[in-house]
């Protein structure tokens, strides 16, 4: 699985990659059909709370899937979209099966 992180108008620090990395590796045990996952994080409103985005998208065969949430850290950010997405990748892996 290749996993691209796109920074918007920031770096990332080595260790933030290294946690995204880690983190939506583990997206792979729910579905065989990821090949590819983008990661974007952007600042909205410097020096505000609540002001670190991240969206990860996943393409699939028919279908892309994607989700997005602001909070504190990036971290956070990352935390709260991977359960929605292991429930879309559930969902995802119950159409194909039907098929």
């Amino acid at each position: 699985m290749d996993i691209n992180v796109k920074t918007i108008k920031f770096d990332a620090t080595d260790k933030l990659q290294e946690f995204i990395q880690k983190k939506v590796s583990k997206l792979d045990k729910f579905c065989d059909d990821i090949r590819k996952v983008e990661v974007s994080l952007k600042v909205v409103k410097p020096a505000t709370a609540l002001n670190k985005v991240a969206s990860i998208s996943i393409p699939l065969p028919g279908e892309e899937l994607f989700v997005e949430k602001q909070s504190d850290t990036f971290e956070e950010s990352i935390a709260q979209c991977l359960p929605i997405l292991e429930r879309q990748l559930v969902k995802y892996k119950e159409k194909q099966s039907q098929k």
